[in-house]
């Protein structure tokens, strides 16, 4: 007796799925930018001011950090 052979009929992936993953690496992206962003505009200001220690830099990616985790845990769906 011969085996059968292994179907080549492609599954077509849950639509559903396929959201839920572009939603949640959109929400990647989006915190990425933040804390990018955030760094940026604190190197312009502590070159800026002339501050030997990057405070603005330290400050506004801790508040970008923080505040895209509290928006990150809002966006989460409830269960």
């Amino acid at each position: 007796m011969k085996p059968t052979p292994p179907s080549k009929k492609k599954t077509n992936p849950d639509p559903s799925s396929t959201q839920t993953y572009l939603k949640y690496s959109g929400l990647a992206f989006q915190l990425l930018a933040t804390v990018g962003l955030a760094a940026w505009a604190g190197i312009k200001l502590d070159d800026y001011l002339g501050f030997r220690f990057p405070w603005f830099t330290v400050f506004l990616v801790l508040l970008a950090v923080t505040g895209s985790m509290i928006w990150l845990v809002r966006q989460l769906p409830k269960e």
